[in-house]
């Protein structure tokens, strides 16, 4: 039978993959939006410091990501090749996410000093483990829900797109759990509101509240996902041979080489709430920002496929980067020169949202092919290291685009508007710039090594109808 053409999955199968990347994502969201401004506004820690933190323990981090792929190649169990680790990432993820926003006054940082930052890097790093034990094999299980590459590209723009919804879900949530709690909505830290108690209530219930919404999600996945692309359980591979596995897939090489010069695009997310307070007035219109700019996000998954199947993943991937930087620096224009009002602001924040398919949905599509590719040269199938390397890429980038972000933060100045209330022109400008313009720039950069990607059209269906037909053999 030819599994390259027909549908594999059942819709309660499409759901669980979906929820389980939108629950996962929340917490992502969560962590990646309001860490650096927990440590900021109730333990007093310097918002460049912590950047740089958290930048490192992600670093230190990685280093675990190829053990765990190396890892999803050994195992072959009852769940799976991907399930267990998803499983063990569910606990470290729903304790350490509450962990890092408990406010614990002996760590505040006018009484610990550096101890507050110590304790910073070592759950920031613990977290990250538990991040990798989840990313890697969610990503990586992509490549082995469906043979159908048609198929398996419209179930990773479905479920990316609920991932990006979840990684901005917690521009609506917090603000809802801080209605919830009673005395609560003050998130936003007024001048001379540091110390109060309730507002580090309100990070902590929304941490809780989140970690187990997404946590019960991501194990959606566990239950009720199915593995059909067949597999060998390989040989402990060292380091080298991982390394020389990923050395010999230059599509794979392509893909990460841009992902990583288009890593601003992740800075916007990591300071929306700094960005809210600067321009809006209010951390809780961070709502406003993140359903502005997710609404476009979501249309752009959308659409994506359709580009796909016209242009080709490459040629999708070059209009988007192309239009971001375009929409991005006219926003961040029309903004600091012509000085627009707020709805002409969020109309441009809803176009800058339509280029993020490209971030966000192509490099799974690539990354899945990559390994296809990859079998078809060598007969070996590598989604535990290549994944393992994607999750790393990601999460580097994620952790530069924030320490970045809050570096254009200290250096506009966003601490000292912050004890006064009151935000210059000169500093809006700055943040916005970081906002836009700046992940803009970037995303304009990440297309230079996609101009020689070629796994596209004839070349990518060859691949699946020539593994089909191995794989056919075997059985």
């Amino acid at each position: 039978m030819d599994t390259t053409n027909q549908k594999n999955m059942k819709l309660k199968e499409i759901l669980a993959y979906s929820l389980g990347l939108f629950g996962f994502q929340m917490i992502v969201g969560l962590l990646n939006s309001y860490q650096a401004e927990f440590y900021k506004t109730i333990l007093g820690a310097n918002f460049a410091v912590v950047g740089i933190l958290i930048l490192v323990a992600k670093i230190v981090s990685a280093a675990f990501d190829p053990i765990v792929g190396n890892k999803i190649e050994k195992t072959n169990g009852k769940l799976g090749k991907f399930k267990p680790f998803i499983l063990v990432s569910i606990p470290i993820l729903l304790i350490f996410t509450a962990l890092i926003f408990y406010d614990i006054p002996a760590l505040h940082f006018g009484t610990a000093g550096n101890k507050l930052y110590i304790y910073i890097f070592v759950t920031s790093l613990i977290w990250c483990l538990g991040m990798t034990l989840a990313d890697v094999p969610t990503q990586g299980i992509a490549a082995v829900l469906t043979p159908n590459p048609t198929e398996r590209t419209n179930i990773v723009s479905i479920a990316n797109t609920a991932k990006q919804i979840g990684f901005a879900a917690c521009a609506v949530v917090v603000p809802v759990v801080c209605l919830l709690i009673k005395g609560g909505s003050r998130v936003i830290v007024e001048k001379g509101q540091q110390d109060d108690p309730m507002i580090a209530s309100e990070y902590f219930w929304t941490a809780v509240a989140t970690a187990a919404a997404g946590c019960l999600l991501l194990a959606l996945i566990v239950l009720w996902n199915k593995e059909r692309v067949p597999y060998q359980t390989g040989e402990s591979a060292s380091i080298k041979d991982m390394l020389a596995a990923i050395k010999g897939n230059k599509p794979l090489i392509l893909v990460i080489v841009s992902y990583f010069l288009g890593f601003g695009r992740q800075m916007a997310m990591g300071i929306q709430v700094q960005t809210s307070y600067a321009l809006l007035g209010s951390q809780n219109l961070v709502i406003i920002l993140g359903i502005t700019t997710a609404i476009g996000s979501m249309i752009s998954m959308a659409i994506t496929p359709v580009l796909i199947k016209k242009m080709g993943e490459r040629n999708a991937y070059l209009l988007l980067s192309v239009y971001g930087f375009v929409i991005s620096i006219a926003a961040f224009v029309a903004f600091s020169v012509f000085h627009v009002n707020q709805i002409v602001l969020y109309i441009f924040l809803f176009l800058i949202g339509l280029q993020f398919g490209a971030v966000t949905l192509m490099p799974m599509i690539m990354t899945a092919d990559c390994v296809d590719y990859y079998e078809y040269e060598t007969g070996k199938r590598t989604e535990g290291p290549v994944y393992a390397l994607l999750s790393l890429t990601i999460k580097v980038c994620l952790a530069l685009g924030v320490a970045l972000g809050l570096i254009f933060m200290q250096v506009a100045g966003y601490d000292g508007a912050l004890q006064t209330g009151e935000f210059t022109q000169h500093t809006k400008n700055v943040i916005f710039f970081a906002y836009t313009a700046m992940p803009g720039i970037l995303a304009l950069l990440s297309i230079i090594p996609m101009f020689k990607y070629d796994l596209v059209g004839e070349k990518k269906q060859k691949i699946a109808a020539a593994l089909q037909e191995r794989r056919a053999k075997k059985d």
